[in-house]
């Protein structure tokens, strides 16, 4: 394959390389997602020492931490915990969730989780939920337009939080696509071959290939086992290559 001035010298198929650079532009986004797990299961274990189930009012306490991301890390617009249904005494469903607003100021996601009246009230079945909670793994959801938080075509990053061993909810970060876009566009262009970005679903993250368009579908094979393998492949007259540490796969036609 034929490789681009600035990419022979890295001692790496290029593939490879800007797997690697994707991957390590998500990990930035990951650590915060890890970050507000950890704070979120240490504050839910102190509640259980005290020999009681958490209320919302107690992930009060997690505001601080979820402030200084969101001033920290250029490419994270909101962050925080989604509550898994029922763990919470006082409310069946529960988003603690920051973002960064138009100016710069950070302001609380305000959502109205009665089942009776509210769309929102299930947030179990979208993927940036459920494949942490199914799989015990992070994950990257979207890109989709993110009518609960934003009105923003969004990536979600997702991680799961236990208490006891059990599942308890996720932490999760977004990203615009629009930034990640114009992070990682100038890696695929690079390249020799078209290429783009592939979630576990084979959700397109982000395209520099006019056949495959950001939040499309790209048929192949299971993507989720790949990740696992963490090995490249060859689908189809494609080259599937994980990107390392993070569950996106670099697609080159």
């Amino acid at each position: 394959m034929g490789v681009r001035p600035g990419l022979a010298t890295l001692g790496a198929e290029p593939e490879t390389w800007v797997a690697t650079q994707v991957g390590g532009a998500l990990e930035a986004v990951f650590e915060t997602v890890a970050a507000t797990r950890a704070d979120t299961e240490a504050l839910l274990h102190r509640v259980a020492a005290q020999g009681r189930r958490p209320a919302s009012a107690d992930l009060a306490a997690l505001r601080p931490g979820l402030h200084l991301h969101l001033t920290r890390e250029k490419l994270v617009s909101g962050v925080g915990f989604v509550a898994a249904p029922g763990l919470l005494t006082d409310v069946p469903a529960w988003l603690e969730w920051w973002q960064s607003g138009a100016h710069g100021d950070v302001r609380p996601l305000l959502l109205d989780l009665d089942p009776g009246r509210s769309a929102y009230s299930d947030y179990t079945h979208w993927d940036w939920f459920a494949l942490p909670r199914d799989t015990g793994r992070r994950a990257v959801a979207g890109p989709y337009v993110d009518y609960l938080c934003s009105d923003e075509y969004s990536l979600t990053l997702s991680e799961p939080v236990r208490l006891q061993g059990g599942f308890a909810g996720v932490a999760a970060a977004d990203v615009y696509l629009r930034h990640f876009e114009t992070a990682v566009l100038p890696l695929l262009r690079r390249l020799s071959r078209p290429a783009h970005l592939v979630n576990a679903r084979g959700r397109v993250a982000a395209s520099a290939d006019p056949a495959h368009l950001a939040g499309s579908l790209t048929k192949g094979p299971d993507f989720g086992a790949l990740l696992s393998a963490a090995r490249p492949g060859v689908y189809g007259g494609m080259r599937l290559v994980p990107c390392r540490g993070v569950p996106l796969v670099l697609v080159l036609a």
